[in-house]
């Protein structure tokens, strides 16, 4: 199932295609957790106003292994870096060079109170398309000042929610050319064992993001450029400026 979150004349409503339209859906969070699907609500919209699929309180970035077998890190980025697809986003000019990173984001769908790597993708209501924009340069231990900019965390737009977390393919073009085309195959660490790690320290909810790593999908940016990151078929695109 694919669930986006669109603009209505009542504010941000979740919704699930219906043909050529976008069906109105009640709270899929609420659904998830009582192991229903969410209900329609109104009527079909015609041409939807995409925005970011979740509104997250928690974006944890994966800090991957350099191998297989080593240990996983983690860090958190400002859940206000969150754009929609389509959004326009001015890149830093005091940061040095910026590198966008393409990347599968975990939609979590449930309190992970309990969440081990064997029994993860219980919790998940999904996986995205998510832009890690970065500035290298700047690198510090706290990855504070790499990862702050405004709209420097592109999601969307939608969540697609029958996946199998270990084999989400990932697309990265660039002013139209791919770059790349990869998945979570090829993470050092399994998804499963990252979200575990996470939920060991913190404890995530509905809505909240995990972005799980750039394997190999992380390239210099210019100004003007349009990057388009594709997972599972959501097609994130983002024009810089």
């Amino acid at each position: 199932m694919r669930i986006a979150r669109i603009a209505s004349s009542s504010g941000a409503v979740h919704a699930v295609p219906d043909g050529e339209r976008w069906q109105p859906v009640s709270d899929p969070f609420a659904a998830f957790a009582s192991g229903a699907a969410p209900v329609p609500l109104g009527a079909p919209v015609d041409s939807p106003v995409f925005l970011a699929p979740v509104d997250p309180r928690v974006v944890v970035g994966i800090a991957q292994p350099a191998d297989p077998g080593g240990p996983v890190g983690a860090w958190l980025k400002s859940p206000r870096t969150v754009v929609a697809s389509g959004a326009e986003v001015a890149l830093r000019r005091d940061a040095g060079r910026p590198v966008i990173e393409g990347e599968v984001a975990v939609v979590i769908g449930r309190s992970t109170a309990g969440l081990t790597p064997e029994n993860a993708a219980s919790y998940v209501l999904g996986v995205t398309a998510v832009n890690d924009v970065s500035s290298p340069d700047r690198f510090d231990p706290r990855n504070f000042e790499v990862k702050g900019g405004a709209g420097y965390t592109p999601l969307g737009p939608w969540i697609e929610t029958a996946i199998d977390l270990e084999k989400v393919d990932l697309a990265v073009r660039i002013d139209g050319v791919e770059r790349v085309r990869t998945g979570t195959h090829e993470l050092p660490a399994p998804v499963a064992d990252c979200l575990a790690y996470v939920a060991h320290w913190i404890e995530l909810g509905p809505g909240d993001v995990v972005m799980t790593g750039a394997p190999r999908s992380a390239f210099p940016v210019e100004q003007g450029a349009l990057v388009e990151i594709e997972v599972a078929g959501a097609l994130l695109r983002t024009r810089f400026r």
